[in-house]
């Protein structure tokens, strides 16, 4: 299992895009149950050459993309962009200071979970925990940080894979979720707002990938830096999580939610480079 921590400071804008044009479709065919053969007879090609399409993400001669983005309901330029090699812009990052991406590797899927502290108390909280505890541990320790709260996006395993392993490491720590059938004390009720030193964190219910899905938003760090929003698999920069049960949910709440944010608001996904609001609107194939 590989580990990385990524000081945003120096964040590498290289990470690739959680999914490409054909994942696009595919996410796009399951959430509205449109069959194969329908997409394929919309684009003017076979539905084996769909099929390679949407594994590979790279579209052979000839593909009708108005007709597969009209069917879809997605933004046929904004599809065709991504096949240009769109990617989210190289932020200047240094702008956010006490926030951390710590990224783990189970050997073939990379999650991201985010930390986030106060500088004058050393008080912390986590955002998801991938897949092991190392990493986080070791940030916490090299900065003398005191972990308090862990707050989740949803119950998906990469994403709290850590979970009992960071309980042992802080007994004392407040848990935070929509997870049905946690304790009382652990559930997010509305207007709920939390302080971490000069940090305030409040939420936003996102559900759609996941029933139990919160979008959070920090705001409050140093230099009057725009807000931040930890979307988990919510939204992805260029895509989105995938709902095959509840697409209509999902996009919806992606919209009024998250797409609402003011547009420099910092999108920091589950898997795959940041991004952020405006970007998002701009360049998002599932947004128009």
């Amino acid at each position: 299992m590989s580990l990385d921590i990524k000081p945003l400071s120096r964040y590498d804008s290289s990470m690739p895009l959680e999914d490409h044009v054909g994942d696009i479709i595919r996410k796009s065919r399951l959430g509205l149950g449109i069959p194969a053969n329908r997409v394929a007879t919309a684009g003017r090609i076979t539905p084996e050459h769909l099929a390679e399409f949407e594994e590979h993400g790279q579209p052979r001669d000839g593909v009708h993309f108005a007709g597969i983005s009209e069917l879809l309901t997605l933004d046929r330029a904004k599809m065709e962009a991504l096949l240009d090699g769109w990617e989210p812009s190289n932020h200047d990052i240094t702008r956010w200071h006490h926030l951390r991406q710590i990224e783990t590797d189970d050997g073939g899927m990379a999650v991201n979970c985010f930390l986030v502290w106060d500088h004058d108390s050393g008080a912390a909280g986590l955002f998801d925990t991938g897949w092991t505890l190392k990493p986080i541990q070791t940030y916490l320790e090299q900065q003398r940080l005191q972990l308090q709260h862990l707050f989740l996006t949803h119950s998906h395993h990469d994403h709290i894979a850590a979970l009992g392993a960071i309980r042992k490491l802080a007994p004392e720590l407040r848990l935070h979720s929509k997870i049905q059938g946690a304790p009382a004390e652990q559930r997010l009720n509305p207007g709920d707002e939390f302080e971490i030193g000069t940090l305030r964190v409040r939420f936003r219910g996102t559900p759609g990938h996941a029933e139990d899905g919160v979008t959070y938003l920090i705001d409050g760090f140093p230099n009057q830096v725009p807000a931040i929003a930890i979307v988990g698999d919510a939204i992805f920069a260029g895509s989105m999580g995938g709902a095959r049960a509840h697409f209509d949910l999902a996009r919806a709440k992606i919209r009024e939610e998250i797409l609402s944010l003011p547009g420099d608001t910092l999108l920091c996904p589950g898997h795959g480079p940041i991004t952020t609001v405006a970007e998002e609107v701009a360049h998002n194939p599932f947004f128009h």
